[in-house]
C-alpha cells in the first residue's frame, strides 16, 4: 500500500544534513544560506566567465603563434623551409601516390641547398642548378620550393658580395633568371607561376638590385706585401693556369699585366683546355690553322665554345643510390640496405638531376 501523507523532506521546509542528522533550518539560516549561495553562484559565474576569457586569450594567443610561424614562409622570410632527413626517396612508379612525393620542388626543399652553398666545393654546383631551374624548370616548382629558390638565390648573392668571387657566373644567373621571369609573367593566369603577380614584380626589383650591386663591387687589393702570381717561375706560373678550366678566366688574368698576357697566349694552355672540354670528333670538325700552318687553339676554342656545351665537372655532387633510390648528398648518412652501399652510388650532374624528375 503505497504512502500517502506529507514525506518529511518535502519541498515545503529547508533540511540540512548534520553530523547528529537531518536537521530543519529555520528562517534566518535559511536567508544566510540563501545569500551565501547567492554568493557562491555570483564567484562561479565570475570563475566561469575568467576562464572563458583565459581560454580565448589562450586561443588567441596560439593563432597568433601560429600565424607568425606561417609568416616565416612569405616572401619577407629569410629562413628557408626545410626537412630534419637531407635526402629524398625517388621512385618513377606511375602510382599517384609515388609521384607526389619525389617532384623536383619536393627534392629542392629537402636537399638543404642553403649549407650547401657554404661549401667551396658544392658551390658551382648549385649554381648550376639554380641555372637549369631557372631556365626551364622554375614553374614546374610548387609556391614553397619557388620562395625557396628565391631565399636560397639571395643568400648566393650575399655570399658573393662578402667573398667577391664567381661575381660572373652569378651575374649569367640572375640575368638568365630574370630574362624568364619576364616571359612568365607576361603568362600569369594560366597557372604558370604561383603566387600574385606583384609578388613576382617584387621579385623581379630584387633581382635587378642583386645585378646592380654585382656590377659596383670594387675587388680590393689585398694589403699583403709579400710574394705575387708575378714573382714566380714561368713554369710555375704556367702551371697555375693550366688549373683553369674556363677560358674566359685565363683572358680576364692576361688583363691584368703585360707579362701575364703574355703567358695567357701560350698555345699549349689553350689545346689544353680544348682536348678538356670537347671530343676528338668536334675538334676535327672546327680546325682552324694559320698562315704559319699552325693550328689556332685559341680561336678554335671561342668557335667550338659557341657551338658545344662545356664538359661540366664538380668536387661535390649529389648521389642517388641505385638500391634504394634514394637521392643524397655525399657525407649524408641515408637507410641503404644494400651489403655494399659504395658500389649502388652513381654521382649526378645537375641536368642528371633535373631529368631524373621527368616522368
Amino acid at each position: 500500500m503505497p504512502f500517502l501523507g506529507q514525506d518529511w523532506r518535502s519541498p515545503g521546509q529547508s533540511w540540512v544534513k548534520t553530523e547528529e542528522g537531518w536537521k530543519k533550518t529555520t528562517a534566518d539560516e535559511k536567508n544566510n544560506n540563501h545569500n551565501v549561495s547567492m554568493e557562491s553562484f555570483c564567484k562561479a559565474e565570475e570563475e566561469e566567465c575568467f576562464n572563458k576569457e583565459n581560454l580565448l586569450l589562450s586561443l588567441n594567443y596560439d593563432m597568433a603563434a601560429k600565424k607568425r610561424k606561417k609568416d616565416q614562409m612569405n616572401n619577407n622570410a629569410k629562413v628557408p623551409y626545410f626537412h630534419r632527413e637531407k635526402w629524398i626517396y625517388v621512385h618513377k612508379g606511375s602510382t599517384k601516390e609515388r609521384h607526389g612525393y619525389c617532384t623536383l620542388g619536393e627534392a629542392f626543399n629537402r636537399l638543404d641547398f642553403c649549407s650547401a652553398i657554404k661549401d667551396t666545393r658544392r658551390f658551382n654546383y648549385v649554381v648550376r642548378l639554380l641555372e637549369l631551374i631557372a631556365k626551364s624548370q622554375l614553374p614546374s616548382l610548387s609556391g614553397v620550393a619557388q620562395k625557396n629558390y628565391m631565399n636560397i638565390l639571395e643568400r648566393v648573392v650575399q655570399k658573393v658580395l662578402n667573398d667577391q668571387q664567381n661575381i660572373r657566373p652569378i651575374k649569367e644567373l640572375l640575368q638568365m633568371l630574370y630574362v624568364s621571369l619576364c616571359g612568365l609573367v607576361q603568362d600569369m593566369g594560366k597557372s604558370v607561376l604561383v603566387g600574385n603577380i606583384n609578388t613576382w614584380l617584387y621579385r623581379m626589383e630584387n633581382i635587378l638590385q642583386w645585378h646592380q650591386q654585382l656590377d659596383n663591387i670594387q675587388i680590393n687589393r689585398p694589403t699583403s706585401t709579400g710574394m705575387t702570381l708575378t714573382d714566380l717561375p714561368i713554369n710555375l706560373q704556367l702551371n697555375i693556369m693550366q688549373r683553369l678550366s674556363d677560358g674566359r678566366d685565363l683572358v680576364s688574368l692576361g688583363q691584368v699585366c703585360p707579362s701575364l698576357g703574355g703567358l695567357t697566349e701560350d698555345r699549349l694552355l689553350w689545346k689544353r683546355l680544348c682536348h678538356h672540354h670537347f671530343t676528338d670528333r668536334q675538334i676535327r670538325k672546327r680546325l682552324m690553322v694559320s698562315d704559319k700552318g699552325l693550328l689556332e687553339w685559341k680561336k678554335m676554342y671561342s668557335k667550338l665554345s659557341r657551338c658545344y656545351p662545356h664538359r661540366e665537372q664538380y668536387s661535390d655532387t649529389l648521389h642517388f643510390c641505385t638500391h634504394c633510390h634514394i637521392l643524397f648528398w655525399k657525407d649524408t648518412n641515408h637507410p641503404c640496405t644494400a651489403n655494399n652501399p659504395e658500389s649502388c652510388t652513381t654521382p649526378l650532374s645537375p641536368q642528371d638531376f633535373i631529368n631524373l624528375f621527368k616522368f
